[in-house]
């Protein structure tokens, strides 16, 4: 399983970093887990918009699925568009982005499957469980497994005995770092720190810790470093194009 990072910025885009967005590819078939804001250009560097076979979004967030309009777009009002995509989402998550053209302008280029977080279902080669996690929405933690490797991702979350049941062996441990050491306390039931995804990552017995979702300016060798004091495995910060392999 090979995941390629499109963006790992939180709440809104930088000069050099889009939100969250990971390609995750196995087997041929090729999943994009959130299209947040500005991942669409940094999906352009590496494939072509038809080349995404599903969609699979976390929750309804901006910063985690803006960009499904625009390629949406790039799909569907081409003169030859490639067969409907289907998207995977919490249900009614993306009731305001799918709401952005007038009505039916883009209803063949997607067929939308909601889901309840908390249910398992295939997504191509990919066996996809899922587990409501605490965030300001209705949030679905992922855990996505493969011949190839298991893949966990928080999406947006607060702190929950969940998260490290939901990243139990992972082989990769996709985790929201929104700051460092301490969460504002109006935020603290909602978002992450770099220490509590490192204190998760070692609860799980994860392989490998890959932080994202990190505040804009944060810094990503500090943040790496918090993690690294309660996570002794390889930690990794979720940079434009960094590509992540998983083997069992």
């Amino acid at each position: 399983m090979r995941l390629t990072v499109l963006g790992g910025s939180g709440a809104w885009p930088t000069a050099v970093q889009a939100c969250s967005g990971y390609l995750v590819e196995y087997d041929g078939f090729r999943l994009l887990l959130d299209p947040g804001y500005a991942t669409l250009p940094r999906l352009l560097r590496h494939h072509t918009v038809d080349a995404v076979d599903a969609v699979l979004v976390s929750h309804g967030h901006p910063d985690h699925c803006a960009d499904l309009n625009p390629l949406l777009r790039a799909r569907g009002l081409r003169e030859d568009p490639p067969p409907p995509l289907p998207v995977y989402a919490p249900h009614g998550a993306l009731d305001a982005v799918l709401a952005l053209d007038r009505p039916g302008m883009l209803a063949a280029a997607y067929r939308l499957h909601g889901f309840a977080p908390g249910e398992r279902f295939a997504i191509g080669p990919f066996t996809v469980a899922t587990r409501l996690l605490p965030h300001f929405v209705p949030n679905a933690g992922i855990r996505l497994s493969t011949p190839g490797g298991v893949l966990a991702y928080t999406g947006d979350t607060g702190p929950s005995t969940d998260i490290p049941r939901l990243a139990e062996g992972a082989d990769l441990f996709l985790s929201e770092a929104t700051y460092i050491h301490r969460v504002p306390d109006d935020d603290a039931p909602y978002l992450l720190t770099a220490e509590l995804a490192g204190r998760y990552a070692q609860q799980a017995g994860a392989a490998r810790l890959l932080l994202t979702h990190l505040w804009p300016g944060t810094d990503a060798t500090a943040a790496g470093e918090a993690a690294a004091g309660f996570f002794g495995r390889s930690i990794d910060v979720a940079l434009p194009d960094l590509v992540v392999t998983t083997a069992s």
